[in-house]
């Protein structure tokens, strides 16, 4: 386990040992920090993408060339 993963796993230990108005109160607090929630969205949108079919960047970049012409 990385420091990264035990530090994590620590938080995640603390949050839910809180009461649930605790936790709620912790959630809506997160929720409403600008920046939190754009990485939260940035790493649902990369979760959901891992799925999708890759391809070479040049091939992307011709692609895109033909279109503005």
């Amino acid at each position: 386990m990385t420091t990264a993963e035990a530090t994590a796993n620590v938080f995640w230990t603390a949050f839910r040992a809180l009461p649930k108005k605790e936790r709620e109160a912790f959630v809506e607090k997160l929720l409403t920090d600008k920046e939190f929630m754009e990485d939260l969205i940035d790493i649902a949108i990369l979760d959901h993408r891992m799925k999708e079919p890759s391809r070479p960047l040049d091939e992307y970049i011709a692609d895109r060339r033909k279109k503005k012409s």
